[in-house]
């Protein structure tokens, strides 16, 4: 990273800013065409492993990119606030953001599919009775990045 004094470092802030984030944009690319999507997520982070979990329809752009290329890269941020100064060149930004790359698969095992829901559904506020129908089981497509590398930066 080039400014090492922006540098989130310790895996627990990370973490941190990740919940507070409500997006993770996860970017594609195949055949040197890049896709980026916004998706709502999930997270498990476990014997220093972190996966991200995304729900999806059953077809669609995103499954026809995974299904030629499971790298992906990720992207969050927020806690953004406008700094304004008196010239324009004065402006500026705080933020926090997080960047990361993984492999991206689907789910394939019910209670992999199981876990992956209701980590989605504790990361935006439900963290009980998270019980899912098997109509609803069928209907979506759960998918799991298990994320390779990922840098943290603020200011």
């Amino acid at each position: 990273m080039r400014r090492k004094d922006r540098e989130v470092a310790a895996m627990a802030d990370i973490i941190e800013i990740m919940a507070r984030c409500d997006v993770c944009r996860l970017a594609f690319a195949v055949e040197n065409i890049p896709y980026i999507v916004p998706m709502n997520f999930g997270m498990d982070y476990q014997d220093d492993r972190l996966t991200l979990f995304f729900h999806s329809a059953k077809s669609g752009k995103k499954l026809d990119m995974l299904a030629a290329n499971p790298s992906v890269c990720f992207e969050m941020d927020g806690q953004h606030h406008l700094v304004t100064g008196e010239k324009a060149c004065d402006y500026s930004m705080t933020y926090e953001s997080i960047i990361g790359y993984g492999k991206l698969s689907v789910c394939d095992e019910k209670e992999e599919k199981i876990h992956g829901l209701r980590q989605l559904m504790i990361n935006y506020g439900r963290k009980e009775n998270n019980q899912f129908s098997e109509n609803a089981l069928n209907s979506v497509t759960v998918l799991k990045l298990d994320v390779e590398k990922i840098t943290g930066k603020r200011k």
